[in-house]
């Protein structure tokens, strides 16, 4: 099985599991908001390909063959920005919308935060679905269960720091060890999502007419979890 050298990003949605249990009785908008935010984190993850929708993660994925060591890190960096930024606008746009069910006006609680490694993996073809395995793939993962002690940040492994060599060193990234399972100890760093340039711009409100589209969006899209789910027929017993 040929393998390749590849830049893996997982952006995970904080706070989804409470989010999802708290709103159950609007769950159609629980369910479209963050569908909708995981959607735009997505979109603006360019130049990575998507893998994997994991519940309330993204894993993605992007060649690192043709990266020099600090345009590896930079690029995680770049599209974390981007991806973060793209996130809380779209949290912004649910959350003022005028339908004032807690699903919409609490999204607030939800945060995103992100895990990056570099490593070789394979690709699997299974039933026409193409996935990424490997030791690596199975680290980047491993790395969502960390001590990291802020919201949103990004977290990445050793193994990337180096390579981002002095890029890594701007980023002024604070070393935290840890213990992954199968893995065992390794040094691994991470920096505040909102230290990294573009994240800190202002977000504009949407204008009163994305607003009412917002709105009459999240209706729509909640519609099928609250009618009535009609009942197979039946045929009538013939005697």
């Amino acid at each position: 099985m040929a393998t390749q050298r590849a830049l893996l990003l997982i952006a995970d949605i904080g706070g989804y599991t409470q989010y999802m249990q708290f709103h159950r009785s609007v769950l159609g908008h629980a369910e479209a908001a963050t569908r909708r935010m995981l959607d735009r984190v997505v979109d603006a993850a360019r130049d990575f390909d998507l893998i994997e929708v994991e519940g309330d993660a993204a894993f993605l994925s992007r060649a690192a063959g043709s990266l020099d060591g600090p345009a590896t890190l930079a690029a995680v960096t770049g599209a974390v920005a981007a991806m973060h930024r793209a996130f809380h606008r779209e949290r912004r746009y649910v959350e003022l919308n005028m339908c004032p069910c807690g699903s919409c006006t609490r999204t607030s609680d939800l945060t995103l935060k992100f895990v990056a490694h570099v490593g070789e993996v394979a690709t699997q073809t299974i039933r026409r679905r193409t996935k990424l395995v490997g030791v690596d793939v199975i680290h980047v993962h491993r790395l969502l269960k960390n001590a990291v002690d802020v919201p949103e940040y990004l977290l990445v492994s050793d193994e990337l720091h180096r390579a981002g060599g002095s890029a890594a060193a701007a980023l002024g990234m604070r070393e935290i060890e840890q213990d992954l399972e199968g893995i065992g100890p390794v040094p691994t760093h991470f920096v505040d999502v909102a230290e990294l340039a573009g994240t800190a711009e202002p977000l504009p409100d949407p204008s009163w007419p994305r607003r009412i589209g917002n709105t009459l969006g999240m209706v729509g899209r909640g519609l099928p979890h609250v009618l009535p789910r009609r009942r197979p027929r039946t045929l009538a017993a013939t005697g």
